[in-house]
Parts: structure tokens; C-alpha cells; sequence
């Protein structure tokens, strides 16, 4: 038997072990050009903007909690999923602005997907409020900007396999 990360493992474990990826970044020279920051600069404030609204309706869920025709189950469901998803999008905008490929991956991701779940939500006839329809399309709008930005071909170079 050997040491390995602090216990003790058979050789067995030891050939089955497999290491933790290393985080991939990029290049500073990328990450400090000046389309990549005002591109950086323009996704952190559109996405604390989808949090800030996120939050804020949030809010007026729990205020108007006692009003079943304004806040209904769905309401409360997509509500928390919403501040969930904003709260995940912003912490991949910070790291991908320090260059972690895999954040800037899934804040691609998520925001097409919010983006797409907007649309549904919206379309959908009688399943959310009017007030919500609004408040989600106020947040779709902020993410096209995202989706725009971090598919741009400015941090599709930054983030170029290498």
C-alpha cells in the first residue's frame, strides 16, 4: 500500500486513480486586448442586470405571495429557478473574464438555453402572469446581449482551442 491525497489506498485505487483536469485558461495578451475587455465589460453588465431584475421579482413574488391570480406555483418554480441560473451566470462572467475557458463555455450554454426557456414562457397562453411575461422578456432582452457577446467572434478567438 502507498499514500495518495492523504490516505491510504491499494496499488489497485492507485492504477484507477484518475487526476483532476487542470483549469484551462488563455493567454493574458487575449484577455487584456481592448475588445475582449469592453466584450467582458458589456456580458458582467448585462448578466447583473438579468440578476438585479431576477432579484428584484423575486421580491414582489414573496410580496405578492397572497395573491394567487398574480403568483401561482409556476410563478414561484421559475422565480427561484431564474435567480438560480442568474446568480450561476454571473460567476461564470467573472471567471471567464480571468480567462477560465470552461465559464465562458457554460455561460454560453445557459444563456442560450435561458434565452430559449424565455420564449416558451412567453409564448406559452395562461401558465404565468402578465406581470412575468414582462419581467421575462425585459431579462430575454438583457440575455440576447449576452448570447451576442460571448458568441462573438472576439471571445470565440480568446477562447480558441490552443
Amino acid at each position: 500500500m502507498s499514500r495518495h491525497a492523504g490516505y491510504r489506498c491499494t496499488k489497485e485505487e492507485e492504477r484507477h486513480h484518475v487526476p483532476e483536469p487542470e483549469p484551462v485558461t488563455t493567454s493574458p495578451e487575449s484577455l487584456h486586448h481592448p475588445r475582449s475587455l469592453a466584450a467582458f465589460r458589456g456580458t458582467k453588465l448585462l448578466v447583473g442586470g438579468y440578476l438585479a431584475l431576477s432579484v428584484m421579482a423575486l421580491v414582489a413574488i414573496v410580496l405578492l405571495r397572497d395573491h394567487p391570480a398574480l403568483v401561482n406555483d409556476a410563478v414561484w418554480v421559475r422565480g427561484s429557478i431564474v435567480v438560480a441560473s442568474a446568480s450561476v451566470m454571473f460567476g461564470c462572467a467573472v471567471h471567464a473574464t480571468r480567462g477560465s475557458r470552461g465559464a465562458w463555455r457554460r455561460l454560453r450554454v445557459i444563456s442560450g438555453l435561458m434565452v430559449g426557456a424565455i420564449v416558451v414562457i412567453i409564448a406559452v397562453p395562461g401558465a404565468f402572469p402578465v406581470w412575468l411575461k414582462w419581467e421575462q422578456g425585459a431579462c430575454g432582452i438583457l440575455l440576447i446581449g449576452v448570447v451576442l457577446l460571448v458568441n462573438g467572434r472576439q471571445l470565440r478567438r480568446v477562447f480558441a482551442a490552443g
